[in-house]
């Protein structure tokens, strides 16, 4: 059967502590490109077959991508639909659990299911679900490698396990550089396992 690991992007070089979502110049840190070398060592010596390496296309999961894509001598493809899920605070600095109980947030707050503060999860399961299906039909004989990022990682394993959307952000299993892996077993993706690759570095 295929499967699909989906890698979160290591470490981002975001020295203002700004919620950066798709905005394209942030790259990796120096940990963030130890953490991907760590991401591709880790797959060689796993002995995993990985015969396609693709992207999100935000730079830092590029980057991420591209010694694994190197390590097993392949061309790096890249799928918009692996991007960050879209956030109305993009670009502002990363939220204190204080800044919610500003009265003027919480319109913006007013539907945690939706959320009403971004890109609906329904559409990020959608296009997740796409991009994984595209890359086991694509290489169906082999391991596939797909660098996203956390909250479209974690929406993915939602779907995948039949689970609500609605959580508490804190509290997803889903580190830097970490994989998340899916199995496509008679038509539908299947939940498979979690682990990391590299030693979360500090945010």
């Amino acid at each position: 059967m295929p499967r699909v690991l989906l890698l979160r992007h290591g470490h981002v070089h975001n020295p203002e502590g700004v919620l950066y979502g798709r905005l394209p110049e942030f790259r990796l840190s120096e940990e963030g490109r130890a953490m991907a070398d760590a991401a591709a060592t880790f797959l060689r010596s796993s002995g995993e077959d990985v015969g396609r390496v693709v992207a999100s296309p935000l730079l830092r999961a590029q980057q991420t991508a591209q010694p694994i894509a190197d390590e097993f001598g392949h061309e790096l493809a890249t799928d918009d639909r692996l991007i960050e899920a879209g956030n109305m605070y993009e670009g502002q600095p990363l939220p204190k659990p204080r800044d919610f109980l500003n009265p003027q947030r919480w319109w913006d707050l007013r539907n945690p299911w939706a959320p009403s503060w971004g890109e609906p999860y329904k559409d990020i399961a959608r296009r997740m679900g796409g991009a994984i299906y595209a890359a086991a039909k694509a290489n169906p004989d082999s391991t596939s490698v797909l660098v996203s990022h956390q909250l479209p990682i974690w929406v993915a394993r939602c779907a995948a396990q039949g689970r609500s959307f609605l959580h508490d952000p804190r509290q997803r299993q889903c580190a830097l550089a970490s994989l998340t892996a899916f199995d496509i077993t008679d038509g539908r993706i299947r939940f498979e396992g979690y682990g990391e690759t590299a030693v979360e570095a500090p945010r």
